[in-house]
């Protein structure tokens, strides 16, 4: 996003569509070319973002294009949580227009769709808008700033070399591991992990009969879900801990992608997360993966930075997150580990 208020001379703006679809992935991969040296984007991903459940193109998304029909500039907002405590603003500029206006424009845009979410939230609850942006984004860090916004978080994506030997895996005392092709309960999954993430920041508790279907969407589309790959730790009938992986991350075939990695509260302490985290390695290697890597926020509060960091793997890319307060009021989104 752009920091001036430079416009340019002709250009329409309009909602996206699924029919945009290549359009986007290539918009956004030329974007991502210029910000981070990789594509990051692929149809499957974002097709399964664009369909989650909830979520309306036609009122949540923005394209500028010029008259000939090259995008120029995009914007979305998402707003799906039952209780929406915060809307989040993504958006991205051709790099051969920036210093225009283009993204200033967008951003307002997004500022004003996102208050909407107000009309559904409680009157005492606080509310924010959140955007982020790789670390070394400048032209998009000066716009957060130049329009209110401060630095509230930093997150990592890290990453791990497997050319190294497989190491073994030593599971607690007492807990088992399986495959969910051979377990098949999402929902049960699902609460596990809900659990697990409660003690995450930014948690903001959500009913089970909207917060699963989107859940469900996001991690079972085709170009990401293999049951193979999602790695449960057994406790009697109870799941203790969960690894969800997917065997190549958008932006590098050659590396593997751990999407979810959560240990249930009475679980933790027993060295099951770092047992876990070595048997997703072990199993992408075995898929010729050459290296892994996950997100994390690198103040989590569980010290997950810590298990990652004695696992061997290194901070790849940084990422900020910027907030800006519409309302002030009660936060009810996590922010230190309660007992």
């Amino acid at each position: 996003m752009s920091a001036t208020n430079e416009k340019p001379q002709v250009w329409t703006i309009r909602p996206a569509n699924l029919d945009d679809l290549n359009a986007a992935v290539a918009f956004f991969n030329l974007y991502s070319m210029a910000t981070i040296g990789v594509k990051d984007t692929t149809p499957g991903s974002l097709r399964s973002e664009w369909t989650s459940p909830g979520y309306d193109l036609e009122t949540s998304t923005r394209i500028i294009q010029l008259p000939e029909g090259d995008w120029i500039g995009y914007a979305e907002v998402w707003d799906v949580e039952e209780v929406p405590v915060r809307a989040f603003v993504w958006g991205c500029v051709h790099p051969e227009y920036q210093r225009r206006g283009i993204g200033t424009h967008l951003q307002l845009w997004a500022e004003h769709r996102a208050q909407q979410a107000l009309t559904r939230l409680p009157q005492d609850l606080r509310f924010s808008i959140r955007m982020f942006a790789t670390s070394n984004n400048d032209s998009a860090i000066a716009l957060f700033k130049q329009r209110g916004a401060s630095h509230i978080r930093r997150y990592w994506d890290m990453q791990i070399d497997l050319a190294t030997p497989s190491t073994e895996v030593r599971w607690p005392e007492g807990l088992r591991m399986i495959t969910f092709d051979s377990f098949g309960d999402y929902k049960a999954v699902y609460r596990a992990i809900d659990e697990a993430f409660k003690d995450h920041f930014g948690y903001v508790e959500e009913p089970f009969e909207t917060g699963f279907p989107k859940w469900k969407h996001r991690m079972t589309s085709p170009d990401a879900y293999d049951p193979k790959l999602w790695f449960l730790v057994m406790d009697g009938d109870q799941i203790a801990g969960v690894a969800i992986c997917k065997e190549s991350s958008d932006e590098d075939p050659e590396s593997g992608w751990v999407r979810v990695l959560g240990v249930r509260r009475p679980w933790r302490r027993r060295g099951l997360g770092s047992a876990l985290l070595i048997h997703a390695f072990n199993e992408l290697r075995k898929r010729s993966k050459k290296r892994a890597g996950l997100g994390v926020d690198s103040s989590n509060l569980t010290g997950a930075t810590d298990l990652y960091e004695k696992a061997g793997m290194h901070v790849h890319r940084a990422y900020d997150s910027y907030e800006i307060e519409v309302r002030p009021g009660k936060d009810i989104s996590r922010t230190s580990i309660q007992n």
